[in-house]
């Protein structure tokens, strides 16, 4: 178990890894953040309308299931954004260089920091 700041970084030792940050999505307000290479807080509020708008979506289409991650992939890097199942409204972005990432171990790490953190 891990406090914001340790379970980020720890994200960050993934290979490829730009910067991460915990969202939380009622106001789109970052609450940690680590790395460089992008405005996390302008990116945290686009991708909490993201969220926002597949949750309705699924709401829409009668789906009773939950988003484990979303994945959206760029020419130069992907986007991980994995809802904390523990605490509603918050969710996990971390953002990769595509060329030096390993997609299925970043999954991992986005799901072993989620399981660990304390928020």
């Amino acid at each position: 178990m891990g406090n914001v700041n340790d379970s980020l970084t720890n994200l960050m030792q993934c290979d490829g890894s730009m910067c991460a940050a915990l969202v939380d999505s009622n106001s789109g307000m970052t609450l940690g953040r680590v790395g460089t290479g992008m405005d996390l807080d302008l990116a945290a509020a686009g991708n909490t309308e993201v969220v926002r708008a597949k949750l309705k979506t699924m709401k829409s289409l009668g789906l009773n299931d939950s988003i484990e991650d979303i994945l959206i992939t760029l020419g130069k890097q992907y986007h991980v954004i994995r809802p904390i199942a523990a605490k509603t409204g918050l969710f996990i972005y971390l953002v990769l260089d595509k060329a030096k990432a390993n997609l299925a171990l970043a999954r991992r790490a986005c799901q072993e920091a989620e399981s660990g953190l304390v928020v």
